[in-house]
């Protein structure tokens, strides 16, 4: 069974930083990319940002140069470095990828359970 796992999320105060984390984790194929989006209360689910198989990133125009999204493809992991937090970031930031499982001739997409981020003033 493939698995999304979050972990780093919390509680920050503005101007911090914190570094999320998402792993795959199953009988794996090959994952197709990875990204990061993020819900705040009220609002839609958003990218926030994300990473190809060779690398690649793309981010929220809003975002650049505050996170950086990160991989390891050989943990089957993604990061997502947050600094300069500010309380509008604060939301649940959910992984997601594209995963084809050993069993399996096609991709499926993936989510995570989510992780909350809250910002202080």
């Amino acid at each position: 069974q493939v698995q999304l796992v979050e972990s780093g999320g919390g509680l920050v105060q503005a101007g911090g930083s914190l570094r999320l984390s998402c792993a795959a984790s199953g009988s794996i194929s090959s994952v197709d990319g990875m990204k990061w989006y993020r819900q705040a209360p009220g609002k839609q689910r958003e990218l926030v940002a994300g990473i190809n198989s060779g690398g690649g990133t793309n981010y929220a125009d809003s975002l650049k140069g505050r996170f950086t999204i990160s991989g390891d493809n050989t943990k089957k992991t993604v990061y997502l470095q947050m600094n300069s937090l500010a309380p509008e970031d604060t939301a649940v930031y959910y992984c997601n990828a594209l995963i084809r499982e050993s069993s399996s001739s096609y991709f499926r997409n993936y989510w995570g359970q989510g992780t909350q981020v809250t910002v202080s003033t």
